[in-house]
């Protein structure tokens, strides 16, 4: 039996994982794949830890520079997060004419375009199913299984972090700090959450799904990014009222007939009746409406040694049997007459589906919407003070803008002291809803900056 070597770089939880299925799974794998697959390194500058592996001798080592060079390596994994070494082995190992697979999201949505490019021009395959959304196959479902489609929009719940904290903030009423240690003693969320709660590690994501969803160039510096810190119980409980859920959502929509797509990260009310407002705790989901399908959804596990190791295995499962494809290629063609041998090896010397869902030639530059230039529904909180006509002035800066409303509700009243004044508007552009609030909050009777989150009302 063919065997395939496979060099880990990185044994932390997901490298663990991996090496854990390797050698686990070996008799599963093989009777799936049809190749042996050979847990030849795992290189990790901490070798003394144990992680609950028996290794064969001289399989654990410190030096990855080892495994690159290794002739007789195959496929490289890195799992060691970042954006420095992690690029740097990435690119040599390609460069050795190394097949890569990765879990590094972060990494891709900087400088996946360079990173591809190398692959491409060394005839190698670079996979990262693992680096969006844990163990549920989205980049393969729009990369292959909707490859007849053209697709209208992805919108995914992709931090399972801020999930939870929402989650936790709905269901019990908590606040976001209590929501937020809650997720870091359950190891849900790191000691610097940063970029989980900011909407960070959702917009990387979602660079790479909008890439190979529309066949354009990655771009994470475009994309508008909030987060969920300023989310209260009061704006859950207001959104409840009127029939929504409020989710971290990664938006992405087709504008291509105006030249441009959405690309946004932001904390968004939806409808109650969505299966999407029901993904609860920190799974991850995410629904692709494509022209041919309609809309189907994706749910499962977004992190996790096994979920993200269980990905990781899928690439290489890909890349063994892409190889094996090259053996049989290769083989045949050396009974082939001088033209089809040319012809055979050039064939053979490229990936069986393209890396961003796209031919090379076909992958464009397209522009990402701006933030102000989107259009959708707005939920507003006001705190107002209780005189009359504020509510009147208030109405009227929107209404001057060309934004109205669907409905209000102002809750109680008060002889000293703002209330709350909840607005639900009908679709208006980003710009002039902004421009209203500037507006509003310079009014006396308003004291504070109004809470505004967009609505995606399907």
């Amino acid at each position: 039996m063919r065997q395939i070597n496979i060099a880990i770089l990185g044994c932390g939880v997901v490298g663990s994982g991996v090496a854990k299925l390797l050698i686990e799974k070996q008799q599963l794998l093989e009777s799936r794949i049809g190749v042996s697959l050979n847990l030849k390194y795992v290189a990790d500058l901490d070798t003394k830890t144990d992680r609950g592996i028996k290794f064969k001798d001289g399989v654990f080592i410190s030096d990855a520079n080892k495994a690159i060079n290794d002739p007789d390596v195959d496929i490289v994994v890195e799992l060691i997060g970042g954006k420095t070494i992690a690029k740097d082995f990435i690119v040599k190992a390609l460069q050795n004419a190394k097949h890569v697979v990765t879990a590094n999201k972060a990494l891709i949505a900087s400088y996946g375009n360079t990173i591809v490019k190398t692959a491409i021009e060394n005839g190698v395959d670079f996979a990262f199913e693992a680096s969006v959304g844990g163990c549920m196959p989205v980049i393969k479902s729009i990369r292959e299984s909707l490859v007849a489609n053209h697709i209208n929009s992805i919108t995914g719940i992709l931090n399972g972090t801020c999930n939870y904290i929402l989650t936790k903030i709905s269901q019990e009423g908590c606040p976001f700090d209590l929501a937020l240690k809650e997720a870091q003693n359950r190891g849900y969320a790191e000691a610097d959450p940063f970029l989980d709660v900011e909407g960070h590690d959702s917009a990387h994501k979602l660079a790479i799904l909008t890439a190979i969803a529309y066949g354009m160039e990655i771009n994470i510096e475009d994309i508008h990014v909030e987060g969920i810190s300023k989310i209260t119980p009061m704006d859950i409980e207001f959104a409840k009222e009127f029939g929504y859920a409020i989710k971290l959502l990664a938006i992405s929509k087709n504008c291509l007939d105006k030249g441009s797509v959405e690309a946004r990260v932001h904390p968004t009310m939806i409808p109650i009746a969505l299966p999407l407002a029901h993904v609860n705790g920190s799974m991850n989901a995410v629904t692709i409406n494509a022209d041919a399908t309609g809309e189907t959804m994706l749910y499962g596990a977004g992190a996790g040694m096994m979920p993200t190791a269980s990905a990781v295995l899928s690439d290489i499962a890909d890349i063994a049997r892409n190889i094996m494809a090259v053996d049989i290629a290769d083989t045949k063609s050396a009974v082939m007459s001088e033209n089809r041998i040319n012809m055979a090896s050039n064939i053979s010397g490229r990936t069986r589906v393209p890396i961003l869902g796209f031919q090379a030639k076909n992958i464009r530059k397209i522009p990402i919407l701006p933030i102000t230039d989107i259009s959708t529904c707005y939920y507003i909180r006001l705190a107002a003070e209780d005189h009359p006509g504020v509510l009147s002035k208030i109405t009227g800066i929107l209404g001057s803008r060309g934004i109205s409303i669907q409905s209000v509700h102002q809750k109680g009243r008060r002889e000293n002291g703002p209330v709350p004044v909840v607005m639900i508007t009908h679709r208006a552009i980003e710009k002039d809803v902004q421009l209203a609030l500037k507006e509003i909050a310079s009014l006396d009777a308003i004291p504070e900056m109004p809470v505004v989150i967009r609505i995606e009302d399907y």
